[in-house]
């Protein structure tokens, strides 16, 4: 038994990424009532530089973020830019991170509700062993499901080690965030088990919420329940690095977004167990969000993006494809990042990212086939839209910058060919060629 795969190959181009979709282009710039924007920022833990700010631990992103906060901006993913799975040393930017808040378009009709503006909090929960295993993430998302039921909603979270690289997420930060009690009342299945475990001192997970006053939480965030839901992709190696990888993305989560679940976290098992042979496929899980309404089920574009690292500063990602997407209200819910690290042809330090965003469905339009998976080539916009907030920055400052769509043209400028081939009957995957099919 095994995975029927066309043979993986570690391509040395210039390719600046993949596209993955529900829809063909011209259902993805569909116009909807809900428009984003975002803004992208950029943390570090071993200095500051001019696009980005130092912190002393993630522990203080809630105040870092505040100001953003206070325009209607919510954090919406977090992620370490860097991973140095399976590497002796750890890589220059190890300590570097993204953050990526989101808010609806305000428009005129918009009315001010205490609701708008959820809290930050950050919790620190010990992890039993050296590394993070299927047992531990399922025992994570129940602990998940009991704070939730306290009136909070699950952000995300962020592996987290004393010394060295675990997992390649991030390291810890100097100073720890405040912790929940070691017995909380109510203690779901499988966090006993947590409980009970010898912990590791120096393995931690950073576990974000929002939180609201009472009385002002949104109804379909009271109640929210997480789930998990599968995740394996087949990779290639040079030694213990993993230097390729493949999935297939639209297959593993369909089941999940028909459902109008949110994909919001996501743990992947990087580590091979020392002794272990050297797997040629990879597992972990998805976490999603399951509202106590009842949404309509989601599309979905999964973007597999190259970013590069010049100098000191992030000079391309996948900041300019986002900012068009939410024109056509396409909402950035995860972002995995991944141990896959190359230098470009001018020696920078370039990294793949895998970005999921998401919008309901919207009413078929008779003769145009749903689900059509495709696959293609995205153009990369010289630009970066990582900003820093070293400085306080003034209310007028936090809108995102005019032109185009925060900053960037719309498709046709700044990412002429980012979805060129999903045009109608644009591209078509080969009869009987799948990304994945594994057996």
């Amino acid at each position: 038994m095994g995975c029927g795969l066309r043979k993986l190959e570690d391509p040395e181009d210039s390719s600046p990424g993949k596209i993955y979709s529900t829809l063909k282009r011209p259902q993805v710039e569909t116009k909807t009532d809900t428009v984003y924007e975002y803004v992208l920022l950029d943390f570090s833990l071993e200095g500051s530089r001019p696009t980005v700010q130092y912190v002393a631990s993630l522990c203080e992103l809630p105040q870092a973020l505040q100001p953003y906060y206070t325009q209607g901006y919510v954090l919406v993913t977090l992620h370490p830019i860097i991973l140095s799975v399976g590497r002796t040393r750890s890589l220059p930017f190890s300590l570097l991170y993204r953050a990526i808040l989101a808010r609806p378009r305000p428009s005129k009709q918009t009315v001010s509700m205490c609701h708008s503006v959820p809290m930050l909090r950050v919790e620190e929960w010990p992890l039993p062993g050296e590394s993070l295993t299927g047992d531990t993430v399922r025992a994570l998302i129940d602990r998940v499901n009991s704070s939730a039921r306290g009136g909070v909603r699950f952000v995300g979270s962020v592996l987290q080690q004393v010394s060295g690289i675990s997992n390649g997420r991030v390291h810890s930060p100097k100073r720890g965030c405040r912790s929940p009690p070691r017995s909380p009342p109510r203690t779901p299945p499988g966090e006993r088990e947590l409980e009970e475990n010898t912990y590791s001192p120096d393995l931690r997970l950073l576990v974000f919420f929002h939180s609201w006053a009472p009385g002002c939480a949104p109804l379909d965030s009271l109640a929210c329940q997480y789930h998990q839901g599968a995740l394996s992709m087949r990779v290639s190696r040079k030694g213990q690095v993993v230097s390729a990888l493949e999935a297939d993305w639209l297959e593993l989560t369909a089941a999940y977004y028909s459902k109008g679940w949110s994909l919001v976290d996501s743990f992947v098992y990087w580590d091979t167990p020392k002794g272990e042979p050297v797997p040629r496929s990879l597992e972990g899980l998805f976490v999603y969000e399951e509202r106590s309404t009842s949404p309509p089920a989601n599309d979905t574009i999964v973007v597999e993006q190259w970013t590069v690292i010049e100098g000191s500063n992030v000079k391309t990602d996948y900041g300019p494809l986002i900012h068009t997407l939410a024109e056509f209200g396409w909402l950035l819910t995860c972002v995995l990042p991944t141990p896959i690290i190359r230098h470009d042809s001018d020696g920078n330090l370039a990294t793949k990212q895998v970005v999921f965003l998401q919008r309901p469905v919207r009413r078929q339009v008779a003769g145009q086939p749903r689900n059509q998976a495709v696959s293609v080539h995205s153009d990369v916009s010289n630009r970066s839209v990582s900003r820093g907030v070293t400085s306080p920055v003034p209310p007028e400052e936090l809108s995102p910058t005019t032109g185009g769509i925060g900053g960037f043209p719309v498709f046709g400028g700044g990412y002429p060919s980012a979805l060129s081939h999903l045009e109608e009957g644009g591209f078509e995957q080969e009869e009987g060629k799948a990304e994945v099919t594994c057996m």
